[in-house]
């Protein structure tokens, strides 16, 4: 396949899911270092592959434009669907079950289209829409490796140090984090970030027990951040954790950094501790050292990935992974809630005590 000059990826998920594709566009540069190579995602994806060397464009896709009228949602979608073709890709791979990626991969007309197996799901016809099929895993398999699998259709097989995430940080970024840290007396490597929410508030653990593992920590001498979107939501659980450490070592960066900052906060960080969400997905880009707390989904599915720094806990329930807004829809986990700040601590403690030194110089000095 030397003729494949122009390929585009369709990864339209959220955020964690666009990052844990970043090694499809890593291998094919390996595998067509002359072909130009295009994203297309959501918009507000966007910074998860922001600066990736081996992406050269993107087409994106509003999700605003989901709420607007149906007319102008469909003109919307076909001059997309236009402008895929427009751009004459050779190769087009569909990352997802979704309908709009098989829309993407049919309308483009490229000579080479894969997509994964729909198994009789999505919309009449979707298997028509592409040359190659990948054969779903029904078992846990991680994601990373599940995107890959579109790779081996193709007989590209990235070797195990070829499946690293890449997320790139700005000077700028940095920069502005290093700033924030310094306008609350708090230094890079001396301060452990929580990031104990997430868009999805089943898998989140309760306000009081990240609090007791805060106030532990902060008896312990350490500075703790707390993160999260602007969403208000997350903000307002950021902000219970707070008032019930009730100490000035504790300090809410909640809706206060955009998702490059925050990978340059977990970067400096000496410790992450979180949900499955965002972060130790960003962590695992970083090789940060993480701590991952896993409920209703599936570590095998969506643990840190090839992050030798991380270490996931989950209680052993026989239900899990169930993958349920709540046992039996409550938006309460009991997998969640048997997790107790004792289990964290002991957890984060051995972390903090089995990772190499993190100093600005030693990070500086070392590979990434």
């Amino acid at each position: 396949m030397s003729s494949v000059k122009r390929i585009l990826v369709c990864k339209l998920r959220h955020h964690g899911d666009v990052l844990l594709a970043s090694p499809v566009f890593s291998n094919l540069k390996k595998s067509y270092p002359d072909a130009h190579i295009d994203a297309y995602i959501y918009k507000d994806t966007h910074p998860m592959l922001e600066g990736h060397p081996a992406i050269d464009d993107y087409v994106f896709y509003d999700k605003k434009i989901k709420n607007a009228p149906k007319l102008k949602k469909l003109i919307y979608e076909y001059k997309l669907l236009k402008e895929i073709k427009r751009r004459s890709y050779d190769l087009v791979i569909n990352l997802t079950e979704g309908d709009r990626g098989a829309l993407a991969a049919s309308f483009s007309k490229a000579r080479i289209r894969v997509g994964f197996d729909p198994e009789g799901s999505g919309m009449k016809g979707k298997k028509s829409c592409y040359t190659h099929i990948t054969k779903k895993c029904h078992g846990l398999r991680h994601t990373v490796e599940r995107d890959l699998d579109v790779l081996r259709t193709l007989k590209i097989f990235p070797k195990t140090d070829e499946r690293d995430l890449t997320f790139e940080i700005s000077e700028d970024a940095t920069s502005k984090v290093k700033m924030l840290l310094e306008m609350h007396d708090t230094a890079p490597y001396e301060y452990i970030l929580f990031h104990p929410v997430s868009r999805w508030l089943f898998k989140c653990l309760p306000e009081k027990t990240i609090a007791d593992v805060a106030s532990y920590f902060t008896r312990k001498g350490f500075k703790i951040i707390l993160s999260a979107s602007n969403d208000p939501l997350e903000m307002q659980m950021n902000e219970k954790i707070q008032k019930l450490v009730a100490s000035e070592n504790v300090i809410d960066f909640s809706g206060k950094t955009s998702l490059k900052e925050l990978g340059a906060l977990i970067k400096l960080s000496k410790l992450l501790i979180c949900v499955d969400s965002v972060p130790l997905h960003i962590a695992s880009a970083l090789k940060a050292p993480v701590l991952a707390l896993f409920g209703p989904t599936s570590e095998k599915n969506w643990a840190p990935w090839n992050n030798p720094n991380a270490k996931v806990f989950a209680k052993d329930f026989i239900c899990r992974p169930c993958y349920m807004p709540g046992c039996g829809g409550s938006l309460k986990s009991d997998c969640l809630e048997a997790i107790t700040p004792i289990d964290i601590i002991k957890e984060a403690e051995h972390l903090l005590h089995t990772l190499p030194l993190r100093t600005l110089q030693s990070v500086k000095s070392s590979p990434r």
